[in-house]
């Protein structure tokens, strides 16, 4: 007796509860910033009290979705979720499959929006924009610039040209005055389809008879001279020759070769001359001069050969 007692007291308490719907899941749904939707985006879609409707839809190529049990496409490209609610809403109503249905929608997965990072930074990447992304934000992701970055970033996007025919736009912007000046104009937001370049910094390439020949930038703009880049390359060898030369690559494709009167640059009886990006400084070797240290050193040996031949190189 006292367990049919207890057994209907426990029916007429369920009976008192209210009744609780729950929605099927669709997995791991976590929403995105809210941002319009583009194709190839992943869209999930909840409509109450409907599971056979209620799923992750990717949007297509035309922009458009299917959902079961409707006969048209629905127009996602360029809606806002709350958008595309109101479209499926409309849909489902017209064609009699629901009364007043309650739709909710969230972009899950967004693939629309590419940012490419590429050239003189650390780590070159594709991510998607998502919610509000900067210039430094993208640069960020890709660890920072390098140390052979150059002194612009270029930013290009494809535009809708007057005939219809895609125009790719391209902004130059100052690394000085982003990263160093702190300028907020220049950290510029982006929406998705830019490609972010970094260009190399110019190089003037420095070889012969040198210590250490080498590629050396040219920094922000600064002027590279002959004098600069002895000093990068740490110096001449004994036997450089009193006249070098600057190869450089013309503007009409010819090779223009420059002798400059090296000796008179050192003893500061001739200014320095400037280079350019692509410039390569040779300094020849003085193969007279060897040959007269090699035969002292076998006249009057080794020690004997330095003095003399410091005494030689110095006329």
């Amino acid at each position: 007796m006292r367990s049919i007692l207890l057994i209907a007291f426990a029916a007429s308490s369920f009976a008192q509860q209210p009744v609780r719907f729950s929605m099927p899941s669709m997995g791991d749904s976590t929403n995105l910033p809210q941002q319009r939707i583009g194709v190839d985006d992943l869209v999930g879609i909840s409509v109450y009290d409907s599971p056979e409707l209620t799923r992750s839809v990717r949007v297509g190529s035309d922009g458009t979705i299917r959902l079961p049990m409707l006969k048209q496409r629905i127009k996602a490209e360029g809606l806002m979720p709350s958008e595309l609610e109101n479209a499926i809403g409309d849909a489902l109503k017209s064609e009699d499959i629901f009364i007043d249905p309650i739709v909710t929608v969230s972009l899950v997965e967004s693939r629309s929006r590419p940012i490419n990072v590429v050239g003189a930074v650390k780590m070159p990447l594709t991510f998607q924009a998502t919610g509000l992304t900067t210039l430094l934000d993208a640069l960020s992701r890709a660890g920072g610039l390098s140390d052979d970055a150059g002194s612009e970033i270029l930013i290009s996007k494809a535009q809708p040209g007057a005939d219809g025919k895609p125009v790719v736009l391209t902004r130059r912007i100052s690394v000085s005055g982003l990263i160093d000046l702190a300028d907020p104009e220049l950290n510029v937001r982006l929406d998705g389809g830019e490609e972010i370049r970094v260009p190399d910094a110019g190089k003037v390439y420095v070889v012969g008879n040198i210590k250490h020949p080498g590629a050396f930038p040219i920094k922000d703009g600064s002027e590279s001279t002959v004098l600069k880049a002895l000093a990068l390359s740490e110096g001449l060898m004994p036997f450089a020759t009193k006249t070098a030369y600057i190869y450089r690559q013309e503007t009409s494709g010819g090779k223009n070769e420059i002798p400059i009167e090296l000796d008179k640059i050192m003893h500061r009886k001739a200014p320095d001359v400037p280079l350019l990006a692509n410039d390569i400084l040779y300094i020849p070797d003085n193969k007279g001069r060897r040959n007269v240290v090699y035969a002292l050193e076998k006249v009057v040996g080794i020690g004997g050969a330095a003095a003399a031949a410091s005494i030689y190189l110095a006329r």
